[in-house]
């Protein structure tokens, strides 16, 4: 639960209480009434914030569980994506393994008739 939640009970709690004790000190009643009085508002009070507690709580709770739901989901998509990327630099690892070898297949002909013609050229001189 988040401190501004706390904040507020704590708040509600104590400005509650102290209104209720400040009126029932100036209501005509006897000290035995009034301390009654004074126990049934503080009792009223803290079931209320209690109440509020748990509302909150609850509330608290269920973002919390929608959150992790949430980001479950996200997890599963980010390794959805993962399995794609990979697929993809592999493909490309082996296209580039493949033009490689081609390149090198034809740096070595080249090389091959370039010898074979020098060869050729050394023979008429």
């Amino acid at each position: 639960m988040s401190q501004r939640t706390d904040d507020f009970i704590k708040g509600l709690l104590i400005g509650g209480l102290i209104g209720a004790i400040v009126g029932i000190l100036y209501a005509p009643k006897s000290g035995k009434e009034t301390r009654e009085e004074i126990a049934k508002k503080a009792e009223e009070l803290m079931l209320k914030a209690k109440e509020e507690y748990e509302l909150a709580l609850e509330k608290s709770k269920k973002t919390y569980e929608s959150a992790v739901t949430r980001l479950k989901h996200l997890e599963a998509a980010a390794k959805e994506k993962v399995g794609e990327i990979e697929g993809k630099v592999e493909e490309l690892a082996e296209h580039g393994k493949e033009a490689v070898q081609e390149t090198k297949g034809r740096l070595k002909k080249a090389i091959d008739a370039g010898v074979e013609a020098y060869k050729e050229e050394k023979e008429k001189v």
